[in-house]
């Protein structure tokens, strides 16, 4: 008879794995992807490096685990300061989540820049698109309901959404790689990401020629 997981036991592998997720995460923010082994998550994370390879198969599947716990943490801070609200115009929304995004990242640039832009495997890779798509996904509602309000011109959202997440990207990778704290970065992005949507130059405070 196959043996089955009492509840308890899966809780306890179930904390294990998560334990071991939250080292690698901290061994990523402080040597990167080329820096992360079995064996540094282990030290970290208190156990032997074989604890490690019974929960994950290699360093890829173990990234992968990461990326997805982060991704999902960042698109729903970067979904709930963008989210509709009574008085919010698209503008708004837009700005409150391009400051989260570009904000949070600066604040671990280590990390931020793993998730964004330091080669990894192939299959990370592949999670940094899926990570790249979920963000996009949180920008379309504001574009799509400023088009309908005319607070923006006719565009199609998710074109829109997808180019700013793209452009927000390449601009971070400069202060993230070299770990700089510059103040222009978030208003810069910001004014950017409101003149590539439309919006109005007399709305961002530049002179109409």
């Amino acid at each position: 008879m196959a043996y089955r997981r009492t509840p308890a036991v899966q809780a306890r592998l179930d904390a294990q794995s998560g334990s071991i997720v939250r080292a690698a995460m901290t061994v990523l923010s402080r040597d990167g992807f080329t820096g992360l082994s079995m064996a540094a998550v282990a030290a970290e994370a208190g156990v032997a490096t074989g604890t490690v390879y019974k929960n994950f198969s290699g360093k890829a599947e173990l990234v992968t685990a990461v990326f997805r716990e982060v991704v999902t943490r960042e698109v729903d801070a970067v979904r709930a300061a963008g989210a509709a609200g009574a008085g919010r115009t698209a503008p708004d929304r837009v700005t409150a989540a391009v400051e989260t995004f570009a904000g949070r990242a600066l604040k671990n640039p280590k990390l931020a820049y793993v998730l964004l832009a330091e080669p990894v495997d192939t299959v990370v890779d592949a999670e940094r698109l899926r990570f790249r798509r979920a963000f996009a996904e949180t920008y379309v509602s504001a574009i799509a309901d400023g088009i309908a309000d005319g607070q923006l011109p006719p565009q199609d959202p998710r074109t829109s959404a997808t180019a700013l997440v793209g452009a927000i990207g390449e601009v971070l990778v400069g202060p993230l790689s070299e770990q700089l704290q510059s103040e222009s970065v978030l208003p810069e992005l910001v004014a950017f990401a409101l003149r590539a949507l439309g919006v109005p130059p007399e709305s961002l405070g530049v002179p109409h020629e």
